[in-house]
């Protein structure tokens, strides 16, 4: 035992000089030890560390996290300070309360608020606020996590090229997810959207493009409510007491693709259909729907000018219910492709007779 004391003294300063020399290099360099790279300190809060490379948040990959956060508090000034090109991770856990965010990333730079399906945020109730309120934001990535008990679940205001993917929103008192007030060019994409309808069944929607002609005027100045261009696609909405996918007069040039709908939680005062289209020059495609105590997809005229021009192509209507698989207005253009198919309907496949779709 004696003879070894020498040899380890001599390993241990070896050691110790190479982790100073370590050090002096980083110094030099201005570098930090991996993972925890401060970003630029800002004078109230200081440097907020990285997650190390390998985090990650329950298959969504969050690796590049420039903030993360554990609590409600941490969440909103996360929120609140959020820069272009930022990156903030939900940890596992429930954070209690409604969130709001106003700052805007860019094309290049969009802002990410991303977590796995462990990281729940919870409104505490489904009578009154928004979970989260997207506000007049533009280039935001809205990834992975949970979101539940709010009158609605996510409500975007004005918000422009972000992406909503991922999520799980259920148990709200109205609608899951709604784009409003000029929202345009954004794509709700892979959530799971389930148990809505809490508090009003009539207002229960799985997601909602756009704003009533009836409150035109408290949103959008009592002009049309333009949220054209939005991509809804590849979603599973189901348990939802109003229309899966329910477009507003006023907004144009949307798509409604790849979803799978389930309309057995419809009740009557709430919705006859899965899919509603009111707006103009719709792209309804590749859906799969069952269960309507009406019809499958419709169109409805509400406003003159607007429920024009919308497609319809490849859909399964799986009815059971007593409506048609696809009921438009066939005098404004509204089109149905004889490449759609439906069962159970108990008026058949279409009130009007299909058509051609170029693909």
């Amino acid at each position: 035992m004696r003879r070894g004391r020498p040899l380890a003294i001599i390993l241990v300063v070896v050691v110790a000089a190479v982790v100073i020399a370590g050090i002096v290099v980083a110094l030099v360099r201005g570098t930090s030890a991996p993972g925890t790279e401060p970003r630029p300190s800002d004078p109230a809060t200081g440097p907020t560390t990285v997650a190390p490379p390998d985090a990650s948040a329950g298959g969504v990959d969050c690796t590049d996290a420039t903030v993360v956060v554990a609590t409600a508090p941490e969440l909103q000034a996360a929120l609140d300070e959020a820069e272009p090109g930022d990156s903030i991770r939900l940890q596992p856990g429930v954070y209690p309360g409604k969130f709001s965010a106003t700052a805007s990333g860019t094309a290049d730079a969009p802002i990410r608020l991303c977590g796995g399906s462990d990281a729940v945020l919870d409104g505490g109730g489904v009578d009154d606020g928004y979970v989260l309120h997207l506000d007049g934001v533009a280039n935001w990535r809205i990834e992975g996590f949970g979101i539940r008990n709010g009158q609605k679940g996510l409500m975007a205001d004005g918000v422009t090229h972000t992406t909503i993917a991922g999520l799980t929103v259920s148990d709200t008192g109205d609608e899951a997810v709604h784009l409003r007030a000029h929202s345009t060019d954004n794509v709700v994409s892979g959530n799971v959207i389930h148990d809505t309808g809490k508090r009003r069944a009539k207002f229960g929607e799985g997601v909602y493009i756009g704003t009533a002609e009836s409150n035109w005027c408290d949103i959008t100045d009592c002009e049309p409510d333009r949220s054209d261009r939005n991509v809804i696609i590849g979603n599973h909405i189901s348990g939802t007491t109003a229309e899966s996918v329910d477009v507003k007069e006023g907004t144009t040039g949307g798509r409604v693709e790849d979803n799978v709908l389930d309309g057995a939680h419809l009740v009557e005062d709430g919705a006859d259909s899965w899919v509603d289209i009111k707006g103009n020059d719709w792209v309804v495609r590749g859906n799969t729907g069952s269960h309507s105590p009406g019809d499958g997809y419709q169109t409805h005229e509400i406003v003159d000018g607007w429920g024009r021009g919308n497609v319809f192509a490849a859909n399964m209507a799986d009815v059971n219910g007593p409506g048609f698989g696809y009921a438009v207005t066939d005098r404004l253009g509204n089109i149905v492709g004889c490449d759609n198919s439906a069962s159970d309907a108990g008026e058949g496949f279409s009130n009007v007779a299909c058509s051609a779709v170029t693909p």
